[in-house]
């Protein structure tokens, strides 16, 4: 027996791999929505809004600390901070959903 590999296993090895790597022209490994994962777009909103927080509880505390008010100017920025976070993710949303609906579009224009 020798170390040498059988060239006919050899072939028949790639042509197994050959046919499995090739795919319908439907199944794609590419993310959905033009290379974005779902998941990630979810994290993207989630920092939006947790960014949108902690601005306005650094501000709002900040100025507390600056004019001795402790809890009011808090109170108000943090809730400041979540509206602005959530007209944010808003506006990401909308922008997303306004992605797929361009895409179909401009493939019938170009034909």
């Amino acid at each position: 027996m020798s170390n040498e590999p059988d060239p006919e296993r050899l072939k028949a090895l790639e042509d197994k791999l050959a046919k499995l790597r090739k795919q319908a022209p439907g199944e794609t490994d590419k993310p959905p929505r033009g290379g974005v994962a779902q998941s990630e777009l979810a994290w993207r909103m989630v920092i939006e809004l947790v960014s949108g927080l902690g601005i306005g509880f650094g501000v709002g505390y900040g100025l507390d600390v600056l004019l001795g008010t402790l809890p009011i100017f808090m109170i108000i920025f943090v809730l400041l901070g979540l509206i602005a976070g959530v007209r944010v993710m808003m506006r990401t949303a909308a922008e997303i959903n306004a992605k797929p609906d361009a895409a179909p579009a401009a493939d019938e224009e170009g034909k």
